[in-house]
């Protein structure tokens, strides 16, 4: 199902009649929201007070939030993919796991995933070169490829680990990886922060490592160290850096002859 309607700004100021006719599309058919949804509760008179709880299993269910720009969205269970995509501005919550694209291009906003999320976090689209601009995207589990792909600015968190090429033409942002990183971060990187604090198989060679930190500071907080800093990606003339923890990641010692 395609579902940008459920969406504080689809929501706002409408009665429950007219909120289960809004349209969709399930498959190549368009259908209303009451048909496949049972919706209950009570209006809203601003934006920032719709609150909009999903129960049940909507893991087919796409582009839920995409482009809201207040409110909030609780996911109850897990969500399907490009959740919040393009979103400028209010809360999403998963209790479950997220599918891939969530946030994709977002703006503002912040979303919360309790579980795992796919490929793709904040990225941009394929033929864009525009990724994640502000906002914030957490994610208590683990997470795919291209984490933050072209990302502009704004903050991912994975407290979990990652998959390959997180921040992959990343120009500006932050990205906080708990975990381990399957490799290639920040591949083409021109500017921003990568931050991760398990193993990395090795550092692309387009990086050159500049100095070991003992802490770096992640939206204000300082994460305890120490860590390798490494700036590039130098095929892009990039200043980004890299920052890698320093103990799980002893293969890397043979950096610290070159500072």
């Amino acid at each position: 199902m395609e579902a940008e309607c459920i969406s504080p700004d689809a929501f706002l100021g409408k009665t429950l009649e007219e909120i289960a006719k809004l349209k969709l599309w399930e498959g190549n058919r368009e259908r209303k929201l009451g048909e496949l949804f049972h919706i209950e509760g009570e209006g809203a008179a601003k934006p920032e007070e719709v609150s909009i709880q999903v129960l049940g299993d909507v893991q087919k269910v796409r582009r839920i939030g995409a482009g809201m720009t207040a409110g909030e969205i609780i996911i109850h269970r897990d969500s399907g993919i490009h959740l919040g995509e393009e979103m400028k501005g209010g809360k999403i919550t998963v209790a479950g796991d997220a599918d891939s694209w969530t946030g994709a291009m977002m703006k503002n906003g912040f979303i919360e995933v309790k579980g795992n999320a796919g490929d793709y976090v904040g990225a941009a689209y394929r033929g864009s070169v525009k990724g994640m601009r502000g906002g914030s995207i957490i994610i208590h589990g683990n997470a795919g490829n291209e984490l933050g792909g072209f990302m502009r600015g704004g903050l991912i968190k994975v407290y979990g680990g990652v998959g390959q090429f997180a921040g992959m033409h990343m120009k500006n942002g932050t990205i906080f990886v708990g975990d381990n990183s399957e490799g290639r971060a920040g591949a083409e990187m021109k500017g921003g922060k990568i931050v991760v604090r398990g193993n990395v198989p090795s550092v692309l060679p387009t990086f050159n490592i500049d100095s070991i930190k003992a802490k770096v500071k992640v939206d204000g907080e300082e994460i305890a160290g120490p860590f390798y800093l490494f700036v590039g990606d130098l095929t892009e003339e990039g200043d980004g850096k890299l920052y890698v923890s320093q103990f799980p990641n002893q293969h890397l010692k043979f950096y610290e002859q070159y500072l």
